[in-house]
């Protein structure tokens, strides 16, 4: 029985051709792509990233192709009679004259789907070619009949590298769905001089990142202003506290810096306690007398007979009580503690006057406040003591505690683990904590350090730790709270962020996924401002306003936490778009994935996806990074009629790319 010959349609048309031996084409979709291009220039640059030309079948088609692109090219109108004077006389005539150029316009049913057709083209293109790979092979292995194998498997692979190649063409390079690694570096030179020099010489001498110091030299700043400076700006105020974090990997010396850092910090604890010491003896001595005296009138009005002894008694001890309630032993002078649960800080709060820092080289803060002991996060003496709030406290079994304005400080340093792991506890952002924290995000030096680092001189530390001792002592012997505040270029400074920030929640733009940090960017940069200006003004004279090149130095580092708060909240999968578009990319090259609809999708990832509606902000982060692209929707008849799926095709080096973790 004879094999019947293959048949291939060509778009419903048979100009008249023999097409029982033909190889894959179609011409109805030549005539609709070059028919679509004399019409619109939108179809051409559609259709141009698709083919280059050589996907026509038919020889004349590839000349009217060419033409048009030659007049495109020049910048000269592509239409039918454009076209045809192109073409010249002599080629016109080959490719069918004049009429056919307008039968090309007269059959095309839509320009916009020209970037369908011009796929079609491209796919049966790769068909022909894998159909002439095929009867080379054959041809080969003729060839090679009773001949070397090791020569057969060599022209073999050769010949079908054309068909297994990627076909990247018309495809922009995908852009990494992960932040980008090449993060700045603290601005060490925006500090004062005095400061910066200090956290760069460590810098070195630790082998450290300056980003490591850098955030540390403001976060004791921090230590010393907190609850004791306030900066005005134009229609609200900020306290100076900061919540700065510190994310680098285990063996970067984090501990040592942290402590050359803050131990100015512990030697004017010492110097504020030694000084406190003689005041909390004495008031604990005149509290012991007064409770002596109410003890002793108490008793006496007991014994007493006559009413009027009595009562002489009960007034003496009325005056020994209210004594008693006037002299309450303060506690001593704390600045910071490296380890407390919620309920011990507010404690300490209520202690020192709603002042307090916590300072750790671990990041411990964050697990307890997720409630590793008390089995619930509990993030209320975070919230409030970011923005200065009052608290007040009562609790069964425990005294009351009023805290009229409440000031923490963090200056923590974590692995990156542990950023990592914030997305495990919604309530970190759902509560609005990470929109607090300033991020630093450094690359790790392992590997680069240097084994015989510069040394810091001794004259330099010393000026680090005698200037930042008296700042913290003079700040904490304020009796009432300063507020600075800007001078009229400084607001002016002030009002220009607050206008450049706001378009970029817009969505599309760099804060739109991250409203809660970038909500209060301009209050972070306002309060670095006042830090800067304090350390500046180090030895009293604070009460100048705040310059416009200040506010500049502060705006510098605020951009940079922008930069590594954007990277941070990368790490902790804070934008859901992005993190919708990896799990989808990461399917796409698990199962090989090369084109597929956003059903395929739901069905692969539930219950990640429940329905297709779900898919549709991560495809499109993808689309909009190059790794995925909607193919034109297929032509059908018009009438009713469910419409039919969007069918993504995926980036030909999207596989490998993801893989590598590109």
């Amino acid at each position: 029985m004879t094999k019947p010959p293959l048949r291939v349609v060509d778009g419903g048309q048979d100009d008249g051709q023999d097409l029982a031996r033909a190889l894959p084409h179609d011409l109805g979709a030549e005539r609709q792509v070059l028919g679509a291009m004399m019409l619109s220039a939108r179809a051409v640059a559609d259709v141009r990233d698709v083919l280059d030309g050589s996907e026509f079948y038919r020889p004349a088609h590839q000349d009217i192709w060419q033409a048009v692109c030659d007049l495109v090219d020049r910048g000269d109108p592509c239409e039918p009679t454009a076209v045809a004077a192109e073409l010249g006389p002599r080629r016109l005539s080959k490719v069918g004259g004049g009429p056919y150029m307008h039968t090309l316009i007269q059959d095309t049913v839509s320009s916009a789907q020209a970037g369908y057709y011009a796929r079609r083209l491209a796919d049966l293109a790769y068909a022909r070619t894998v159909a002439m790979t095929g009867i080379h092979l054959t041809q080969l292995v003729h060839q090679a009949a009773g001949g070397d194998t090791n020569d057969l498997r060599s022209a073999v692979t050769s010949a079908v590298q054309e068909i297994t190649a990627p076909d990247a063409r018309g495809w922009p390079e995908p852009t990494p769905l992960e932040a980008a690694r090449e993060l700045p570096t603290f601005p060490l030179p925006m500090l004062p001089d005095w400061l910066a020099e200090y956290a760069a010489r460590l810098a070195e001498q630790t082998q450290t990142p300056a980003d490591l110091s850098g955030c540390l030299a403001l976060a004791v700043l921090a230590v010393a202003a907190g609850g004791k400076v306030w900066v005005q700006a134009r229609g609200w105020r900020e306290p100076t506290n900061l919540f700065t974090v510190v994310a680098l990997g285990p063996g970067n010396r984090k501990s040592e810096v942290f402590s050359a850092m803050t131990a100015p910090i512990r030697a004017a604890e010492a110097r504020l306690r030694e000084e406190a010491q003689p005041y909390i003896t004495d008031i604990a001595i005149q509290r012991r007398i007064a409770e002596a005296d109410m003890e002793k009138a108490e008793k006496a009005a007991i014994n007493a007979i006559d009413a009027i002894v009595r009562e002489q008694h009960l007034a003496d001890a009325r005056i020994a009580a209210e004594r008693l309630q006037e002299l309450q032993v303060p506690a001593e002078p704390r600045l910071f503690s490296d380890d407390a649960t919620p309920e011990v800080l507010t404690s300490q709060l209520a202690q020192q006057g709603g002042r307090m820092a916590v300072l750790s080289p671990e990041g411990e803060i964050f697990s307890i406040a997720a409630g590793r002991y008390s089995g619930a996060p509990n993030f209320a003496v975070l919230k409030h003591g970011h923005a200065g709030e009052g608290m007040r406290i009562d609790r069964v079994g425990r005294a009351s505690e009023v805290i009229e304005s409440a000031h923490v400080t963090l200056g923590i340093c974590t692995q990156p683990d542990v950023l990592a792991g914030l997305a495990d506890t919604p309530q970190f952002r759902g509560q609005g904590l990470l929109g607090r924290l300033l991020y630093s995000v450094p690359a790790s030096l392992l590997g680069y350090r240097d084994a015989s680092p510069e040394l810091i001189p001794a004259h330099i530390a010393q000026t680090y730790a005698d200037t930042l001792t008296s700042l913290i002592t003079r700040l904490h012997g304020l009796s009432e709270p300063v507020s600075l505040t800007f001078s009229d270029a400084g607001t002016t400074a002030v009002q220009e962020l607050l206008r450049e920030t706001e378009p970029r929640f817009r969505p599309g733009n760099d804060l739109a996924h991250m409203p809660d940090w970038g909500g209060k960017f301009p209050g972070a940069v306002v309060r670095i401002a006042g830090l800067l200006h304090l350390a500046h003004h180090r030895h009293g004279t604070w009460t100048r306003p705040i310059s416009a090149e200040t506010f500049a130095c502060a705006r510098q580092i605020g951009e940079y936490f922008l930069a590594h708060a954007q990277a941070a909240y990368d790490l902790i999968g804070a934008d859901p778009d992005l993190a919708d578009a990896r799990a989808l990319r990461d399917w796409i090259a698990r199962a090989g994935v090369h084109r597929f609809t956003a059903s395929d999708a739901v069905q692969a990832l539930r219950p990640r996806f429940r329905k297709v509606a779900d898919t549709e902000a991560g495809l499109r982060v993808l689309d909009a990074h190059g790794w995925i692209r909607r193919l034109p929707s297929t032509p059908r008849a018009s009438g009713p009629g469910r419409s039919r799926a969007t069918v993504y095709e995926v980036h030909p080096h999207a596989l490998e790319d993801a893989l590598r973790g590109t």
